[in-house]
């Protein structure tokens, strides 16, 4: 019961001291730390149009996809 009584008054305790200092990297607070320029970045650049279009005929679109003929034997195997 001792023990239970000292880990919660110890807990507690430890909720009242100051946290440690930052040790790593700058010190956020002060002024005179360099920062990289601010760049201008339009929010819509690289987007790409995706409204509807009219089809194109299927058989223009089937030559566009179709294998290329190889020259030669005809094209025969």
């Amino acid at each position: 019961m001792k023990i239970a009584v000292l880990a919660a008054l110890s807990a507690i305790l430890s909720a009242c001291s100051v946290p440690p200092p930052m040790a790593v990297g700058l010190d956020p607070a002060d002024p005179d730390v360099p920062v990289a320029p601010t760049r201008y970045r339009s929010v819509t650049a690289g987007t790409v149009d995706y409204r509807p279009i009219d089809p194109k005929p299927w058989a223009e679109q089937n030559q566009q996809v179709a294998p290329k003929p190889k020259s030669g034997a005809g094209g025969h195997r």
